[in-house]
């Protein structure tokens, strides 16, 4: 599936509510065609980016999203084409009037880095931007979801990123809400919510009416790495992994000496994890056509798509 920059629909009605947009797709440094590494991901009215490598404030312009609408920055690690946008994003939100305060993930050592980031030069931001280093294992609480830090296989310290929602109430059983007395409308919702109702003096619990607990979306961000168990365990069922794809098989031992994955060994990690869409991402500069990374990767795992800059994915929930 040779991805275009343009939206890709899954098929489901209710899949609204989650886009992922790449906003660089390329790694080491820019290209033409692709800025470097930065993954957004729309959620409701909020935007979580994923990397920042340079120019980035600039792809959001290019996009349909507002980078004032971005919480949380997740960076994967330090090498530049990651983080160098980041004093950038910074100053151009505060210029744009932006008042309430960014929160920046990372590895090790985030705290002192974006310290010096954000009050480069004679400027700081006229809000707060609030840094926090995470390891492994390391959870950030969202409320409706959480991001979870994986430590991945990389040339320098780094971590990976699994966004995954909480879990969803079953599906109503109109039929049974019904035969309850429970008249339409607004109980209804409550009921949907989780909340007992009471109908003409006897309760009707939410577990009478609402089939079993569904989960809810789950999307892995690999940032840079070698094919490793840690993202394999992590990524299990994940609706989207998004992966390093930085060669074709013919430059595997190089990649990997680099601690970087070709399509090919990102397809086995989906394949293996039983995952149900593949996004390659972070292609070397050198290939201005990426389609024998792409076929590679497809004849291990078919549903792949090889990003590029302002691709669009809507994430359905599972079924």
């Amino acid at each position: 599936m040779e991805a275009t920059p343009e939206k890709v629909h899954s098929g489901t009605p209710d899949s609204a509510g989650v886009q992922i947009v790449f906003l660089g797709t390329s790694g080491s440094w820019p290209t033409p065609k692709r800025n470097v590494s930065a993954v957004a991901v729309k959620r409701g009215p909020e935007v979580l980016l994923f990397d920042c490598g340079e120019g980035t404030q600039r792809q959001f312009m290019l996009s349909k999203l507002s980078f004032m609408q971005t919480s949380r920055v997740f960076l994967t690690h330090f090498h530049g084409d990651h983080f160098l946008g980041l004093p950038g994003l910074v100053q151009s939100m505060s210029m744009n009037g932006r008042e309430r305060e960014l929160f920046v993930h990372g590895p090790a050592g985030t705290e002192d880095l974006v310290r010096a980031l954000v009050n480069i030069g004679h400027f700081a931001p006229a809000y707060s931007v609030v840094a926090k280093g995470l390891k492994g294992g390391d959870a950030v609480d969202c409320g409706e979801y959480v991001v979870r830090a994986v430590e991945t296989s990389h040339a320098v310290p780094s971590v990976g990123y699994v966004l995954e929602e909480a879990t969803r109430p079953g599906r109503f059983n109109l039929e049974k809400a019904k035969a309850l007395g429970v008249p339409e409308g607004p109980l209804f919702s409550r009921l949907q919510e989780g909340n007992a109702v009471s109908v003409g003096g006897r309760t009707v619990a939410p577990e009478m009416v609402l089939g079993p607990p569904r989960r809810g979306r789950k999307i892995v961000y690999t940032g840079d790495t070698l094919p490793s168990d840690r993202v394999l365990e992590a990524s299990r069922n994940a609706d989207v992994l998004i992966h390093d794809a930085t060669a074709d098989t013919a430059l595997e031992e190089k990649a990997n000496r680099y601690g970087h994955s070709t399509g090919r060994q990102a397809a086995e990690i989906a394949r293996d994890a039983g995952v149900r869409t593949l996004i390659l991402t972070h292609v070397s500069p050198r290939y201005e056509d990426t389609s024998t990374i792409l076929s590679e990767a497809k004849a291990v795992f078919p549903n792949t798509y090889m990003a590029e800059d302002f691709f669009e994915y809507e994430v359905p929930y599972p079924e």
